[in-house]
């Protein structure tokens, strides 16, 4: 039977303006785009008044356990998405050697979520890869090879500087893990252990990287005061390796360093000129959200969470993390100084015993504990056991503007999957583009905006058959009204689905219909050939 979009506005992810054609879909794949004739076991879909396009990309995203315990994965077929790029920030769930799974679940609970639902003995990419196929993902799912675990199967969570042995040891395990069909390496250069790696050692990581055509994908180790240094470190490791840098959710944070934006593209932008390729994504908000642990300075987390907690039970030990923060380190992104302790606002905690703090900000956590923030925040670091989320807010509209027009932008949610009041990125970051940032603000056209959700970001990831309403492509289509389709979550309450979609197709297989998901749970595991 074959599945028939007729009379929508066909916009087919290449940036070309759009015209009205039906596209007809069969055994999971586009077949033909234009006019088509129906057969009397046709499924027909009625388009008409609506934008046909490709299924959503998203490029930056934290389904890595959620993909396994709740493989529905509403909040993403909601808003369209269809494939999304797993293993982010460096942190992340393989490779998992057994000797490390306890402390290492403790340390990615803040970004990822924890369940017991698993055994985590999946050892290595390979081994979660054929997990997550074998709980059917709702979405396609492709992995990063976290630079975190590299470094910890390497050598253990110690904040050392590593050695040439080292480095030749995780060279080693990044090779086999990018076999296993990962597209590439991550790292978030504020979680540890990768905060612990130095220059060197990314440039000999990315040589292997570049070797297999795989992508860089970096939290950078500044998005604040230092910035330019940490942007020069970024080229300076892309010019020396080969690789393609793919800078993760671009921003620029603090009031104080907002002047740096331009200085920071121009940079970006001569090292285009030089040769390096360089992409990046962004999702449409002032305010970012990671673990709440990240206030905390880099020493306390040498050793993992458990040495973290370790520290947090030291009084003397609390007063030199305040004065760190109060006074700064230099090389250090301060969430408390750039953003302040009434923009960094709870949004999940693990035990019931602290769901009261959930929506509160540090100032207001420490009234309700009857104690300054900065100890209010600490108990309750240690009482969750790091696992902890958080919002912050750090920049403007004319910002977020900025970047989304750039041409090395595509959309991301970055959005963290996990219980209380997360990030409305989660549900809405790619209908507030096309709701907001193009029917009601004009900054995009229809086709520039699916082109930097569907074909940019394919092309970044070498995706050879999705990302474009083309012929013998994977039948990756979403249907949404142009007139309604916008986010409706807020910071207050950011647990509600977007308006608008109307039909996701998920490899040939209605996932939503009408606005009513159908549970299809029909993505695929996607591996890189090398």
């Amino acid at each position: 039977m074959k599945t028939i979009f007729k009379n929508g506005k066909v916009i087919d992810g290449t940036g070309n303006d759009g015209f009205i054609a039906d596209v007809v879909v069969n055994e999971g794949r586009i077949v033909t785009i234009g006019h088509a004739d129906i057969g009397v076991n046709d499924q027909v879909i009625d388009a008409t008044g609506k934008i046909v396009c490709p299924g959503f990309i998203d490029t930056h995203t934290h389904s890595d356990l959620s993909a396994i315990v709740n493989p529905a994965l509403s909040a993403k077929i909601r808003q369209g998405i269809t494939t999304e790029l797993l293993g982010q920030d460096g942190v992340a769930l393989a490779p998992l050697p057994e000797q490390y799974i306890a402390a290492w679940r403790k340390n990615i609970a803040g970004l990822d979520g924890d369940t017991d639902k698993i055994d985590w003995k999946y050892k290595n990419t390979e081994g979660y890869l054929n997990l997550l196929e074998a709980h059917h993902p709702a979405t396609n799912l492709a992995y990063l090879v976290p630079h975190g675990n590299i470094r910890m199967e390497a050598m253990g969570l110690d904040g050392k500087p590593s050695t040439r042995e080292d480095v030749a040891k995780m060279c080693e395990v990044l090779e086999r893990e990018l076999k296993a069909g990962a597209f590439g390496l991550s790292t978030g250069l504020i979680y540890m252990p990768c905060a612990f790696g130095d220059t060197a050692e990314m440039i000999e990581l990315c040589k292997v990287t570049a070797k297999y055509d795989g992508l860089f994908v970096v939290h950078q180790r500044s998005e604040a005061d230092d910035i330019i240094a940490s942007t020069q470190e970024l080229i300076d490791i892309a010019k020396a390796s080969g690789v393609w840098l793919h800078i993760s959710h671009m921003k620029v944070c603090g009031k104080k360093n907002w002047g740096l934006i331009e200085q920071m593209l121009g940079m970006l932008e001569q090292a285009q000129a030089e040769g390096i390729r360089i992409s990046f994504d962004q999702y449409p908000y002032v305010a970012g959200s990671t673990m709440l642990g990240v206030i905390l300075p880099p020493w306390v987390h040498a050793g993992g969470t458990d040495k973290l907690l370790e520290r947090l039970e030291s009084p003397e030990l609390r007063k030199k993390m305040i004065e760190d923060i109060k006074n700064g380190i230099p090389g250090w992104d301060n969430f408390i100084d750039f953003a302040g302790l009434d923009q960094i606002f709870v949004t999940s905690a693990k035990t019931a015993n602290n769901q009261d703090a959930v929506g509160l900000n540090l100032i207001q956590l420490g009234e309700l504990r009857g104690k300054d923030p900065y100890n209010a925040t600490f108990d309750l670091l240690y009482e969750e056991e790091n696992a902890v989320g958080m919002v912050d807010f750090y920049g403007t509209e004319e910002h977020v503007i900025k970047f989304l027009c750039r041409p090395e932008q595509n959309v991301c949610t970055d959005g963290l999957m996990g219980a209380g009041k997360p990030h409305p990125r989660v549900f809405g970051a790619f209908p507030r583009v096309l709701g907001k940032y193009v029917r009601e603000e004009n900054c995009l056209s229809w086709e520039a905006a699916i082109r930097k959700m569907t074909g940019k970001p394919a092309e970044v990831l070498g995706l050879k058959d999705r990302g474009l309403l083309k012929a013998g492509y994977a039948a990756d289509i979403v249907v949404f009204n142009p007139d309604t389709i916008i986010d409706k979550g807020t910071f207050i309450e950011p647990n509600q689905y977007p308006e608008g979609i109307d039909i996701v197709m998920v490899n040939g297989r209605l996932a939503l219909i009408n606005g009513i998901e159908s549970y299809a749970c029909s993505g695929s595991v996607i591996r890189k050939k090398y």
